[in-house]
């Protein structure tokens, strides 16, 4: 049977702008007819997957998420420096050595970066077929969506470790070979797999024009909500000129306003853990390792939005981690009538509110037996994290 690890977390955020939507405001939800501040799993799947928590944990074995991968081969088959040493942040590309021209350095990369794209046809959204092709029984025929003068693509495509190194062998070859790359050749560079390749292993990836190549995501992540009503509030700000000497205006120089709110976050995330280590190539290592990585990431590292303005650096002060063979649930219902205050305050409440709602779930679907786990409760300062994570992740997760 599967093996599910499920995590449980309570974080507190003091006033901040996690993640906004399209007017620059805070995310917010309806729950239990009440509104909820929230932070999105996109957001908080890409906080933890470029945090140096994680990749420290797994050793750098990530891939890489991006439209731009054709520019990247264009500068390495121009210049000769790695791929994989383009791809690092802060890496400049050197001039041209001269052995590829900048027509087939164009023309190779926009053929590359092609092959993990969808196609659209010639005439636009639809396929298209001339009256000549029907007479003459040809295939309809469709173009690659990226774009030759920019060598972008219009999707965002996430490549493996394996596609990279593939990658970098096929440009120092064609760079030798000095001609164009074999249609043998584009059809190699694809993986089937994530070996190699934490992150999209557990996060997974979508190739529309070749589902071959898709890769389940073995990790679910649940908007987080506030356990309780919130409200979003707005900062006036101003910004003073240090040269102004106040004798011809003494206003500030900068006026704005900025959407913010506060409170206490449940978030819930679901690892198939057997899943992760299939999608791993059955690499018991690096599946402990992305699950230990996964794990302190979600407790330990906050949304990025608005840092600098508001400082919301948290780690959840209530971690649970369940680990077991029985299907999934949820225990965000726990906090469908928002939680209050009083007694001895918001988080033993949403802490005794979650353990209510475990073991009535427990009581009537398995006679009262609950999942093995770990926690641990800073407010009490009982339990220890490392022995949650040693929990988490014991024997690649199985």
């Amino acid at each position: 049977m599967t093996t599910f690890l499920q995590l449980h977390l309570l974080t507190s955020y003091p006033p901040a702008c996690l993640n906004r939507d399209d007017l620059n405001r805070p995310k917010t939800a309806m729950m239990g007819g009440v509104p909820r501040l929230r932070v999105s799993s996109q957001s908080l799947k890409r906080t933890w997957r470029i945090s140096e928590v994680f990749h420290e944990k797994v050793n750098e074995q990530m891939g890489i998420r991006s439209k731009e991968l054709g520019l990247r081969i264009k500068d390495a088959l121009l210049t000769g420096v790695a791929l994989t040493d383009l791809l690092n942040l802060g890496v400049s590309r050197t001039e041209s050595d001269g052995k590829v021209s900048e027509k087939n350095a164009s023309e190779w990369a926009w053929m590359i970066a092609g092959e993990f794209v969808d196609k659209k046809s010639k005439g636009g959204d639809g396929e298209t077929e001339d009256e000549e092709s029907k007479d003459k029984g040809k295939k309809k025929t469709k173009k690659s969506n990226v774009s030759k003068e920019t060598l972008k693509s219009e999707q965002i495509v996430f490549y493996s470790q394996k596609e990279i190194e593939a990658l970098v062998m096929l440009i120092q070859s064609l760079r030798e070979s000095g001609k164009a790359p074999s249609a043998e050749q584009l059809s190699a560079i694809k993986a089937k797999e994530a070996q190699g390749t934490a992150d999209l292993a557990l996060f997974g990836r979508m190739l529309a024009s070749s589902p071959d190549f898709n890769v389940e995501a073995a990790c679910q992540v649940a908007h987080a909500i506030t356990v309780h009503r919130a409200a979003v509030e707005d900062d006036f700000f101003t910004a003073v000129d240090d040269l102004n000497t106040h004798e011809e205006n003494a206003g500030s120089a900068h006026m704005g306003e900025q959407g913010f709110g506060a409170g206490l976050f449940y978030s819930y995330v679901c690892i198939d853990c057997d899943l992760l280590r299939e999608n791993l190539g059955g690499d018991a290592g690096l599946t402990e390792s992305a699950i230990r990585a996964l794990v302190e990431a979600a407790a330990t590292v906050a949304p990025t939005g608005k840092q600098n303005s508001f400082a919301n650096r948290a780690w959840a002060p209530y971690v649970l981690a369940e680990k077991g063979n029985r299907q999934p649930r949820g225990l965000s219902l726990a906090f469908m009538k928002p939680v209050n205050e009083y007694g001895e305050g918001m988080l033993v409440n949403a802490v005794s509110a979650l353990d209510t709602m475990r073991t009535n779930l427990d009581k009537v679907y398995h006679n009262g037996q609950p999942l093995p786990s770990k926690s641990i409760n800073a407010l009490k300062g009982e339990g220890d994290f490392q022995v949650l994570l040693n929990f988490a992740a014991g024997n690649g997760g199985v």
